[in-house]
């Protein structure tokens, strides 16, 4: 039976059929998925460039032929993973029918209540699900599923339980290159834990069930070559440049059509654009070489995916990749790299990787759309190429999904994904919830967690601007928030000795933090503002101040327009500010280390100076001899360093602070200084330590158990109670010996009494602590009314230390060799370590006590010799 032609219907009652839709090799399956979709969820697997991005949101709104909706169009959104491509498929899809299509992303939405078919990013749709439960759409396709970003991902676990509670919605995912049969049982599989329970009780959660659909649809043949010198070379990105240009000089004489570059990332565009800038007057053709990647504006994006009457090379990052339809390409570039993140030693990671054999296909088929096409990989044919791109779930922090979940009735570990979650990332996500407030210890939401949600940004920064103590301080933290939020870079560094000291006029403070602030907030001077500079990107800065209006209406504060001018004299205010965004994530502060002035601690982690920092890598500062040693670190890039395990951090927008501010906000802890007590009142330096360095001292009256620590170091020291220190350190050594020979217990049982010492060798500090403690002792006062020998205690018996001491001494004194004497009964070992002495060779057996039937080894720095 021949396929019915595909149906679009027009907004009037009427529903009249339009057939000015060009076929689409998805149009092979329109009966069938009519058919399936009554009383399925569908996997739709069909070839880049089939249709069915704009295909399966038409035959969704249609009414159905039979049943209570009869001439009523349902509402479908779709859900795409990137912002060009909601726009793109917008208007293309409004431009094939009468009914009504809009799109939603960030700053600009054209949807209404009347809209019938939605294009949305994936976080529009999870604010809408945590809004309404998307209850006014009966269907939800996910394109592009193979991407398998977080929130896709967390997207599709949500509404896989909604579909279960509502007999009417359909759930559909989509893409060329996806494990099909996998997602299929998974739409397929009811409810394994207890959200029946909690969500809705009393509904049906009977799994519907799921078909899965594939439309190999027309290919046009793409010609494969590998232009690494080996098979089994693997895409690298040295030489990448000079690599692309080889690729794309050889292309231009065998095609007129587009050519489609993939690169990794702007930086890799940029350089690619400038190698391969010889090629246009040599070319003999009008040639024009751009850029498309999520920084450039939505006017460039439009002109890239238009008709060109000339030959193009187009340098792309993933985005071209999937949905996009670029018009004319016909050949492909793909270097096999992207930018990807990953998990590592706890922290998100952004690295290069190589794609998965999936991009592969995906990247190839962008040279066969519309006719023969070539693609050019710069690696090699038996390339050993994982299969499937790794979930963002798998590789990032899970701290936005969580709240993103929580927000939406859901606890992130109960909901059954694709692919489990990782038990470390959940746990580390729960705990920093926890610590924000935002979620409860039963993992509901809290008040303030629903603060924080709504806002269009990183959880950590909404957490900041909702603990901010005043309006002020608030409208600093959006505008800092905003200006980090930005996919593309706002600012960069002048690369002029003289623009950088008119940045330092501007800005003197130094503070990444609040340069950032004064471009989103001011007017920009004459040296930045300057386009040929390049310093600003205007096109971020625009939408920075767009996302700090967003988020300034959401909290009632003051346009950015509006705010006051800051100038350097708001010293004082940015203390203040500062302060108050230490105590809300003391994490944030960090101070640097003592040796390696270019790395910053806080405890937890290092952090390096990044290149784009004005954070000052010399021991000076500007609002204080020591306000360079430390400093609020705002924005971390981290990437793979060396080593299997080891990750780099470099911080990009720091404050300067100094340690006073660190006091203030009461970091640190609190340890006893090396100086003496002080006067009759026995004063101590106290010492704060904070990160591994001591950031402020002051002289303090102890008690309790800092008073005990002190009189232990005075009486270790000598400085009470003279001579005792070293007769107890004697003892003890001697005691550890006696005990692991299993002397004491032969003593013990031949004199019925108690081992009141323990079983366990002694420690000094420890041993003294309990003692004084047994005498009551609280503070240098209380020395007084004791003696020294209270402080003594009966180990070994009188009558045998001499002979015990002489069979194992704790040191010997040799002809020029001092030694001392180190013991490990269990092994029957002896160590005599170095401690100082004019003699060349080491000792020799006939110098030393019998030790009968132990092993005697000599130690000398790293050095370790038998002594036979």
């Amino acid at each position: 039976m021949q396929p019915t032609t595909p149906k679009t219907y027009v907004s009037d009652p009427s529903h009249k059929v339009t057939s000015a839709i060009n076929s689409l090799p998805i149009d092979k399956l329109y009966d069938e998925f009519k058919l399936a979709i009554k009383d399925n969820h569908l996997v739709v697997e069909s070839d880049t460039g089939s249709g069915k991005s704009t295909r399966l949101p038409l035959w969704c709104v249609e009414p159905d032929s039979e049943g209570p909706n009869t001439g009523r169009p349902k509402r479908v959104l779709v859900v795409e993973p990137r912002r060009v491509a909601c726009l793109a498929l917008s208007s293309f899809v409004s431009g094939q029918t009468e009914l009504k299509v809009g799109h939603a992303i960030r700053f600009d939405s054209t949807v209404t209540d009347d809209t019938q078919i939605a294009f949305v990013t994936p976080g529009i749709a999870l604010r809408w699900l945590q809004e309404t439960g998307l209850a006014s759409f009966a269907t939800v396709i996910i394109d592009e599923f193979h991407e398998r970003r977080w929130d896709t991902d967390l997207l599709l676990a949500m509404l896989k339980f909604k579909a279960q509670a509502s007999p009417e919605f359909r759930l559909i995912l989509t893409s060329a290159t996806i494990d099909g049969e996998r997602l299929t049982h998974y739409l397929s599989k009811g409810l394994t834990n207890g959200l029946a329970d909690q969500t809705c009780v009393g509904s049906s959660v009977e799994a519907r069930s799921a078909r899965r659909l594939i439309a190999a649809g027309k290919r046009f043949h793409v010609e494969l070559k590998y232009q690494a010198l080996e098979s089994h070379h693997l895409p690298d990105i040295r030489g990448v440049e000079q690599a692309v240009k080889t690729a794309v000089s050889g292309l231009l004489q065998q095609t007129d059509g587009d050519i489609l570059v993939f690169l990794p990332g702007k930086r890799e565009i940029q350089g690619a654009i400038q190698s391969c800038q010889p090629l246009v007057p040599t070319s003999g053709k009008r040639l024009e070489l751009i850029a498309l990647h999520g920084g450039i504006s939505p006017q460039e994006q439009k002109n890239v995916l238009q008709q060109a009457d000339h030959q193009r090379v187009i340098f792309a990052t993933n985005v071209a990749e999937t949905s996009l339809t670029i018009p004319g390409v016909t050949a492909v570039v793909d270097t096999g790299l992207e930018r990807r993140t990953h998990q590592r030693n706890g922290r998100t990671v952004l690295s290069l990787a190589r794609i998965s054999k999936a991009s592969c296909a995906q990247r190839m088929g962008r040279a066969g759309r519309t006719q023969n096409g070539i693609c050019i990989r710069l690696w090699g044919k038996s390339a050993p190429m994982e299969a499937m791109t790794p979930p963002e779930l798998q590789r990032e922090e899970l701290v936005e999904p969580m709240l993103a979940a929580a927000c939406c009735g859901y606890k992130l570990s109960e909901l059954e994904f694709v692919d489990n979650l990782p038990v470390k990332s959940v746990a580390i996500a729960e705990q920093k919830l926890l610590a924000m407030g935002a979620i409860d210890a039963d993992g509901l939401i809290t008040a303030h967690g629903k603060k924080l949600s709504p806002l269009p940004i990183d959880t950590q920064f909404a957490h900041l601007i909702s603990a901010m103590p005043d309006d002020v301080c608030r409208g600093l933290m959006v505008d800092l928030a905003a200006a980090l939020s930005v996919p593309q870079g706002l600012f960069k560094l002048p690369t002029s000795e003289f623009d950088l000291k008119l940045l330092n006029e501007w800005e003197p403070l130094g503070c990444d933090a609040f340069t950032l602030i004064k471009i989103v907030r001011d007017k920009l001077p004459d040296f930045l503002g300057d386009a040929d500079a390049g310093y600003v990107n205007r096109g971020a800065r625009k939408e920075a101040r767009m996302l700090a209006n967003q988020i300034r209406s959401a909290l009632g504060l003051q346009r950015v327009e509006q705010s006051p001018v800051l100038v350097s004299k708001d010293i004082e205010l940015r203390q203040s500010w500062l302060l108050a965004v230490i105590k809300a994530a003391p994490e944030l502060a960090y101070v640097r280390r003592e040796k390696r002035i270019t790395a910053l601690g806080n405890g937890f982690s290092e952090a390096q100076i990044g290149r784009v920092s004005r954070f000052c890598s010399e021991l000076k500062g500007v609002d204080g001899k020591d306000s360079a040693l430390a400093a609020v670190i705002f924005d971390l890039h981290s990437i793979a360093g060396k080593g299997a395990k080891q990750t780099l951090n470099l911080a990009s927008c720091m404050a300067p602070i100094s340690f006073n501010l660190l006091l203030e906000a009461q970091l640190g802890e609190e340890r006893l200084g090396d100086g003496k007590e002080k006067g009759q009142s026995h004063k101590l330096l106290v010492e704060t330590l904070y990160a591994g360095r001591v950031i402020g001292s002051r002289l303090k009256q102890v008690e309790g158990e800092q008073a005990i620590e002190a009189i232990v170091r005075s009486i270790s020291v000598g400085r009470q109670f003279k001579g005792l220190s070293q007769r107890l350190k004697n003892d003890i050594a001697a005691w550890n010996i006696w005990l692991a020979l299993g002397k004491a217990k032969e003593q013990f049982a031949e004199s019925g009494l108690v081992n009141s010492l323990g079983e366990e060798p002694l420690v000094f500090d420890l041993y003294l602590m309990a003692r004084l403690n047994e005498l009551g002792v609280e503070s240098f006062d209380d020395l007084q009314l004791i003696e020294a020998d209270d402080l003594l205690f009966e180990g070994i018996p009188d009558w045998l230390r001499e002979e015990f001491d002489n069979l194992y001494p704790i040191q010997l004194i040799l002809a020029d060799l001092k030694l001392a004497v180190e013991y490990q009964p269990k092994r029957k070992l002896v160590t005599l370590v170095y401690a100082n002495g004019a003699r060349k060779t080491g000792p020799k057996r006939w110098e030393l006590p019998r030790w009968q039937g132990w092993k005697i080894q000599y130690k000398k720095a790293s050095r370790v010799v038998d002594v036979k």
